[in-house]
């Protein structure tokens, strides 16, 4: 017997659509005050302002900032916010003041969004970091060493950050290509559950969570059992609200704040880790009490996740650099192949192998010209109609992939056994190279488990964080290898140059004369081809060796003397080779 689940009847608290950058509140330990770029009158404030300026909200909208701060705390602001730059909306770490009437010290930063320059006002915390926070990273960095970027490596960064902030708990979180976590590194207190080695399913953190990862890289959260403090007005003169992606107080979603209750956790800070532009993981922070970090503290935290994600990315590209090298000997062999073939589909075929080994696939299918043909473990049925289709709709940049067998295998094709599909596409809505890799079961350990996060209510299902994260275990099946980046930008250099020299064949099938015999019109079809092709390809192998490209100029050397020789003594068709004489009938 099945049951059928009511709908999500509470579309805010859906974490996976909410628009979290729009809270339109801040957390209580700081204020806001938000005012015109030009004429500097202010138009936000958070609803607590009255605690540091004196003035009620709306006693202060309208009037400018040179009411509330001194002229040369305002020039630093502006300049913290000139320096870098008209484009750049990041927080601005502007330094520290003495502020309002009873001249609370207090950390500020500013930054400018949607014409508005917003200043951000933190009391300084007991626990307030006097270095500066370069010099701080800078012995955090120099202590890293230069192990190889692995567990080692960030189990060290672990330790590095457990000791700047003195957190219960740090981690390295890394995403995986699915967009679930894993914990790669953990330093814990005693007494703490440890994660280390645990999954994380996708929903824990959400893409707006993982935009705004990308645009504000450290999050702190001082105390998880806040009240959120209101921002007056809440919206613009447009009626958006106030976008709050780039705040440092920006009050969270209440479904994290949740999360973490349920996890035990009082107090939290993530540092995003970056790599090509792509959010790699995070250094996540767990505190059992609620704790505050300096501003100091949380730039020296910045700039040292900046320097861990530098590495991340040099090692990234490393093994791409390495993955394109063991595989450049093969993949020259095969466009040579191709370049110089006069049929350029059928050649395709014939090198269907060796692309599978290019694309590190367990079988490989070409579906092309309404055929289809496989080697290696691929789908035995005939029709790959609904291959074609997935590809179609999932392709981007030439390429669609996915690791997961339910994304697009199907009863019809045959394929038990098979999990990960790669698609390259030849320049037609119809025409694919396939790559499959086998299924691989594994056995994972999740941090709770990842179907417990729908609660019923009266009104239907609410989503809500699980309430456990105990370690709860999976057989996954239906997986495989995952495509990693180098596959996926390898197979992308291939989508363009099969799709080059398809288009390149096809033109030079279109421009024979209709005129010539059949047969001389295939044969100087056919050279022609090749000698484009090869031509092509010394154009575009600077890379290679010179004793390779030499011999590709060789070989284009004796096709140009062919053609040239077919101009003048073109070869005709059986039993018409020079009849009148038929000398050279005859030595044919």
């Amino acid at each position: 017997m099945s049951e059928t689940l009511p709908p999500v009847t509470d579309p805010a608290q859906d974490c996976l659509t909410a628009p979290i950058h729009t809270t339109g509140a801040i957390q209580p330990h700081g204020y806001l005050v938000s005012c015109g770029l030009v004429d500097e009158r202010i138009r936000h404030v958070s609803a607590n302002i009255a605690e540091l300026l004196g003035l009620e909200p709306a006693e202060m909208l309208g009037l400018e900032m040179t009411h509330f701060l001194e002229e040369d705390m305002l020039l630093q602001v502006r300049d913290a916010v000139a320096a870098a730059g008209p484009e750049d909306g990041t927080v601005q770490r502007v330094g520290t003041g003495n502020v309002g009437a009873l001249m609370m010290p207090c950390d500020i930063s500013a930054h400018v969004s949607d014409g508005l320059l917003h200043i951000e006002f933190e009391p300084h915390s007991s626990r307030q970091e006097t270095r500066a926070p370069t010099r701080v990273a800078q012995r955090m960095v120099s202590r890293l060493g230069s192990d190889a970027v692995g567990a080692a490596f960030f189990q060290h960064v672990a330790a590095e950050i457990h000791g700047l902030t003195g957190y219960d708990r740090v981690m390295v979180y890394r995403f995986r290509a699915d967009d679930t976590g894993e914990v790669v590194a953990e330093v814990a207190a005693e007494g703490m559950q440890p994660y280390l080695g645990l999954r994380y399913p996708a929903s824990d953190i959400p893409p707006p969570a993982r935009q705004l990862y990308l645009r504000n890289r450290v999050r702190v959260i001082p105390d998880a059992r806040y009240e959120p403090i209101s921002i007056v007005p809440p919206t613009g003169p447009s009626g958006d609200p106030v976008d709050l992606s780039q705040h440092v107080l920006r009050s969270v979603s209440p479904v994290h704040l949740e999360y973490l209750r349920n996890m035990g956790v009082a107090a939290s800070m993530s540092i995003s880790l970056i790599s090509e532009g792509r959010l790699w993981g995070l250094i996540a922070c767990h505190h059992r009490e609620a704790r505050r970090l300096s501003a100091s503290a949380r730039s020296a935290a910045d700039l040292f996740g900046m320097f861990v994600s530098v590495r991340i990315a040099a090692r990234e590209q490393e093994l791409a650099m390495e993955r394109f090298e063991a595989t450049q000997h093969l993949r020259d062999a095969v466009v040579m192949r191709l370049a110089s073939a006069g049929d350029f589909d059928a050649a395709l075929l014939a090198e269907l192998d060796g692309l599978r080994q290019v694309l590190d696939g367990d079988g490989a299918g070409l579906a092309i010209n309404g055929q289809w043909n496989v080697v290696g473990r691929a789908p035995g049925g005939a029709d790959p109609a609904s291959l074609v289709r997935w590809a179609n709709a999932e392709e981007h940049g030439g390429v669609a992939l996915s690791d997961a067998a339910a994304d697009w295998n199907v009863p019809e094709l045959q394929a038990a056994g098979l999990a990960g599909l790669l698609a390259v596409n030849l320049g037609s809505p119809q025409d694919w190279v396939f790559l499959f890799r086998v299924e691989q079961v594994e056995e994972v350990d999740w941090a709770g488990d990842p179907h417990a996060g729908r609660v019923a209510t009266d009104d239907g299902i609410r989503i809500a964080p699980r309430r456990s994260f105990a370690t709860w275990r999976q057989l996954v099946k239906g997986r495989s290898r995952e495509w990693s980046s180098p596959d996926r930008r390898g197979a992308e250099r291939l989508h363009r140059m099969l799709r080059e020299q398809r288009r390149r064949s096809r033109r030079a099938d279109a421009s024979v004369d209709a005129g010539e015999s059949p047969f001389r019109g295939l044969y100087l079809q056919d050279q022609k081809a090749r000698l484009n092709g090869l031509a092509q390809l010394l154009d575009g192998l600077g890379h290679l060796d010179s004793e390779v490209t030499a011999g590709i100029g060789l070989r284009i050397e004796a096709l140009e003397a062919e053609l040239r020789r077919l101009m003048l003594d073109p070869p005709q068709g059986p039993g018409t080779a020079n009849a009148s004489t038929g000398e050279d009938g005859a030595h044919r």
